[in-house]
């Protein structure tokens, strides 16, 4: 079949040799494309839109012919959930806990903990009704019914919801998993040392905690000072190694003490050289190797992952590690957990575990869990996974009996003894009231099955049903002479099993007049009548689109034939049109037509037209001419010139008459004219003998009259207010004038647009009123007193009771001008004024002298002035989504003045501009400005004429501005300065106005940092290592 371009345009081909009065019925049926012949199936790969007649490629295929009966659900077998034969349960990954589910295989699988846990007092499980589901609330309660649902469910794979809820964790952020088993384990024994039974106080420690004491030796005197201490797991440093018995001897290397870091001898009651080391004791049953992976890059200021190769042994020998020699102790290899992925901040978390009991090895990822073959423990694949990283290391051949990987991070050992052949050691059996909940899950568990199956058969039912529907229907769906038109969209539906099959909606196909629309034909079907009778009945809806007369619009027909024609015509017209307005018209026989109309008009037309055929268009199922609303394209045909949507809209007045510009409009011939309004019938029309608009004359008039007054007036006040417009002879509040003992005060508001108006009488709208109610509180009194004017009360705004969430109307108080009492007078004749603010001088003789005091009238409203400062302060310490700056600084440095960053804004950059800058001298370095910088003091409200004071802060090279809150903490802060300049947490000294900040803890607020404030960040300078570092911080909230 042809494409649907060239169905489109055979459709209107006819309109060339056809007028629209002349078309007929069957030059309607061609723009409906109702003799497109139908496609055969086979020979379309896909529907054909543009033919209605086309039935194939709708989704038929899927229905004619054997269908499996799997293709009538979307139901998986439950059986896939089951749990198979001899296979361990699997954790549910809920986002980001793929680390919280290897450490709880790896505890579950501690046959000894699995005991102890059983052995835990649960009251509320042992009494639970066995009617109701069971829900947990501690975390020991937790833990015990999770393990018991993983050694004897039937579900493949378990939810850990309920334990990761209540310890707090973020199931969306990916946690530090080493510090995680810390807590989780220290957690567990606080937990463990409550319960009644003594036998179960010190699992935990008998377990896990191993003794080691560091022992410092003096070498002046050689005393020894050990340092008992206790530990859950060895931390390993990996760099630079490539086997684990490298890295626990560097674990317990000496370390020399001398220089800066002596150690403070008891005896020699001295700092003296020392060296210290650590010394093993005693070995717990299990022993955790922790290889630190991830270490603090202070170069980049990130985390970052040592992908470095190292070896490890199946069988570990202890013995020669620990102080007492002769000692046997060996491990054997239990687990090993792996980080797949090159990045500290991304990855996955999986666990091979062997097995107490038959001791095979299994891999836990998540739900799915894998046995290995031949009782060996297998790293291949996860090693392939680091193979992405630009390294030219390659894995190093492993010895029998030892394994090598890139990724793992925790090695899990447990001490050989000859108790863990015994069967009662590796049995551990469930209590019975945890097994009855297990039992009770189980059931539901085969209930759902029994629920899931019973769904797929009646979806194979009614699939089965549907079937013999389609099939029967499609072969009646090919149109005869009678037919009917439904959607193509509810045909794809209908054949779609996925989707529910709604009633027949055709509302969307009708143009303005209610029938079947031109454009919509490639959207619907023709059908026969005895498929559309029984897919109404079945389904419903409407309206019923026949192919009667009544359907077929022929207004939408002949309104496109219309405009298709001109279209085609358009070209002719311009030449015509374009050397007959060349000949001047006769006498009074003219026709007015802009000048920027005759120039465009071409284009004008094509748009008309274009809106026209838009408008037969698709009306979105709005009938009784509700057409769509149509934007015409935006060219602005003029840069001064707004855009124009009609011809002849230039000399159109905005009272509707003729406008009086006369340059803008010309005369045309009658012959011009009328070729112009074809494409333009509903274009304003002016004669030659036409007036111009009386009203726009007039208004001429009486503009012009304004001016002139706006002149003389603004001649007048300049010459009675010339010290205020040239801002000479300023009085002022910090040197108060001897001629006079009173002042008054507008806001410099009022000024700035007195001013504006003298320059440029003709252009603003003369000033008429002083509005000094905006000085003055709802009480009608003054504000502010004497002092806070005279240091320059630099508030956000003025404190109205009235508005105490947004806490102002903002009006700076240094925006007041002064005046004197004979430019008040002035003021007073020519403006309306509100409320007059004076302020006096009163002198008086006193024992110890002349005193001076100064009062307001109105006067000073004190509960307002209270109101005021309580709600600024307030304010400046409960605020949000705030900017403070960090500015980078170095010591025995000073830079004279800094030079502000260029990347402002253009209005910052002329604010700038009007107050000088002095140019940098000292320090060249665009990272850091110096100690001892003080920016220059703001002048006093008053202070020198025509100098403008930007209230805006200035930021200086190495300073970095930082949204921040009252209620996050310091911390927090370092934090987002780290990302900000690269620089560690620990090696940030941070202060404020000299104040140094140290209280992590402490939130912003309570330490002082308000908006706008500049802290200096001092770095301490260290060599750039790569050390091993704690995380940031574990976000498990109920896990401390």
């Amino acid at each position: 079949m042809a494409p649907r371009v060239q169905l489109e345009k055979a459709a209107w081909r006819w309109v060339e040799s056809v007028r629209p009065e002349d078309i007929q019925r069957e030059h309607i049926e061609i723009a409906y494309r109702i003799c497109v012949p139908a496609c055969k199936r086979g020979a379309c790969r896909r529907n054909c839109k543009g033919n209605p007649n086309c039935l194939v490629g709708i989704g038929e295929h899927a229905w004619l012919g054997e269908i499996d009966e799997n293709t009538f659900h979307n139901i998986d077998d439950p059986n896939s959930e089951r749990r198979d034969k001899n296979t361990f349960v699997g954790l549910t990954n809920l986002g980001a806990t793929c680390y919280v589910n290897t450490f709880l295989q790896v505890w579950f699988h501690n046959l000894e903990l699995r005991r102890t846990l059983y052995l835990c007092q649960n009251a509320r499980a042992e009494e639970h009704n066995m009617d109701s589901d069971y829900e947990p609330r501690s975390i020991c309660e937790h833990l015990q019914y999770l393990f018991a649902l993983l050694q004897n469910s039937n579900r493949r794979y378990i939810d850990p919801s309920g334990l990761v809820k209540a310890l707090g964790l973020d199931t969306g952020q990916q946690q530090d998993a080493q510090e995680f088993s810390k807590l989780f384990l220290s957690l567990l024994e606080d937990t463990l040392s409550k319960q009644k039974n003594p036998n179960l106080h010190n699992v935990i420690q008998q377990q896990f905690c191993g003794q080691m004491s560091y022992v410092t030796v003096c070498n002046q005197c050689g005393r020894a000072s050990p340092l008992p201490s206790r530990f859950y797991e060895l931390e390993l440093n990996i760099q630079g190694h490539k086997n684990l018995t490298e890295c626990v001897t560097e674990f317990l290397k000496e370390e020399k003490l001398d220089g800066d870091n002596r150690y403070f001898c008891e005896s020699c009651q001295s700092k003296q050289n020392a060296a210290r080391r650590i010394k093993l004791h005693s070995l717990p049953r299990v022993l955790n190797l922790q290889l630190m992976r991830f270490v603090f890059d202070r170069q980049t200021g990130h985390k970052k992952k040592l992908n470095t190769f190292i070896s490890f042994p199946e069988q570990l020998d202890m013995g020669p590690f620990l102080e007492e020699k002769g000692i046997k102790c060996v491990y054997e290899l239990s687990a090993v957990l792996i980080h797949r992925g090159v990045s500290a901040y991304s990855g996955h978390y999986i666990a091979h575990v062997r097995d107490a009991r038959t001791s095979d090895w299994y891999k836990f990822n998540d739900e799915e869990i894998e046995k290995m073959e031949g009782k060996k423990l297998q790293l291949g694949i996860e090693e392939d996974i680091a193979e992405t990283v630009k390294s030219q290391t390659r894995k190093p051949k492993c010895s029998k009996g030892y394994h090598c990987s890139r990724n793992a991070y925790m090695l899990v050992y447990k001490c050989q003894r000859e108790e863990d052949t015994d069967p009662m050691e590796t049995n551990v059996e469930v209590p019975g009231f945890l097994g009855r909940l297990v039992d009770r899950d189980n059931r539901k568990f085969e209930e759902w099955c029994l629920e899931m199956a019973d769904m797929r058969k009646q979806s194979v039912d009614k699939g089965k049903a549907k079937h013999e529907e389609v099939k029967e229907l499609y072969e009646l769906l090919p149109a005869e002479d009678e037919y009917e038109f439904v959607p193509l969209e509810w045909l794809k539906k209908w054949l779609d099993d996925s989707t529910v099959t709604k009633e027949i909606d055709n509302g969307n196909f009708l143009c303005s007049h209610g029938k079947l629309h031109p454009d919509k034909v490639g959207e619907a079907k023709r059908i026969s009548v005895k498929a559309a009778e029984l897919l109404f009945d079945k389904y419903g809806g409407g309206p019923r689109l026949d192919g009667k007369s009544s359907t077929l619009c022929e207004e939408c027909v002949g309104q496109r034939c219309r405009v298709l024609r001109l279209k085609n015509q358009l070209a002719e017209d311009y030449k015509e049109v374009t050397n007959l307005v060349k000949c001047p018209p006769k006498s009074d026989e003219g026709y007015w037509a802009g000048k920027t109309s005759l120039r465009s008009w071409r284009q004008l037309a094509l748009e008309q037209l274009e809106e026209d055929e838009e408008e037969t268009k698709h009306s979105n199922g709005k009938t009784n001419g509700e057409g769509p609303e149509i934007t015409a394209t935006k060219e602005n045909l003029d840069g001064d010139e707004e855009e124009m949507k009609t011809f002849n809209e230039d000399i159109l007045c905005r009272h509707g008459g003729l406008s009086i510009l006369e340059s803008e409009r010309r005369l045309v011939t009658e012959e011009v004219w009328s070729k112009l309004r074809v494409y333009f019938p509903k274009a304003p029309q002016f004669t030659q003998l036409q007036e111009p608009c009386q009203q726009c004359l007039r208004l001429e008039r009486e503009g012009k009259e304004n001016e002139a007054l706006n002149r003389m007036m603004a001649s007048e006040q300049k010459s009675s207010l010339l010290n205020l417009f040239q801002e000479k002879n300023r009085p002022t509040l910090t040197k108060w004038p001897q001629e006079t003992d009173i002042l008054y005060i507008v806001p410099l508001f009022f000024v700035d647009e007195w001013r504006r108006f003298i320059r440029r009488p003709t252009k603003t709208t003369p000033v008429s009123s002083v509005g000094n109610s905006l000085l003055l509180c709802p009480h009608r009194g003054f504000m502010f007193t004497f002092d806070s004017m005279l240091k320059g009360d630099h508030f956000s705004g003025l404190y109205h009771p009235s508005l105490l969430v947004s806490c102002c109307v903002v009006f700076p108080l240094h925006s007041i001008a002064l005046l004197w009492p004979d430019e008040w007078e002035v003021i007073s004749r020519h403006f309306l004024v509100d409320q007059p603010i004076s302020i006096c001088r009163i002198s008086g003789a006193t024992p110890n002298g002349s005193s001076v005091e100064y009062t307001t009238q109105p006067e000073l409203c004190r509960d307002c002035r209270e109101g005021f400062i309580f709600q600024q302060q307030r304010d400046m310490r409960e605020y949000a989504q705030a900017t403070v700056y960090v500015r980078k600084v170095i010591d025995d440095k000073r830079l004279k003045d800094a030079a502000p960053e260029m990347n402002v804004s253009g209005s910052e950059a002329e604010d700038e501009r009007e107050e000088p800058v002095a140019k940098v001298d000292g320090e060249r370095d665009p990272d850091f400005s110096q100690v001892g910088y003080k920016p220059p003091t703001p002048m006093a409200s008053g202070g020198k004429s025509g100098i403008r004071r930007s209230t805006r802060h200035r930021k200086l090279r190495g300073e970095k501005a930082l949204i921040v809150s009252a209620n996050q903490t310091l911390k927090e802060l370092k934090i987002q300065i780290m990302h900000a300049f690269s620089v560690a947490p620990f090696d940030q000294n941070l202060s404020i106005d000299g104040r140094c900040l140290t209280d992590d803890s402490a939130t912003l607020g309570s330490l002082g940092v308000i908006p706008e404030s500049v802290i200096c960040l001092k770095v301490r300078t260290l060599p750039i290592l790569d050390l091993c570092m704690p995380e940031e911080g574990f976000k498990g909230k109920d896990i401390f």
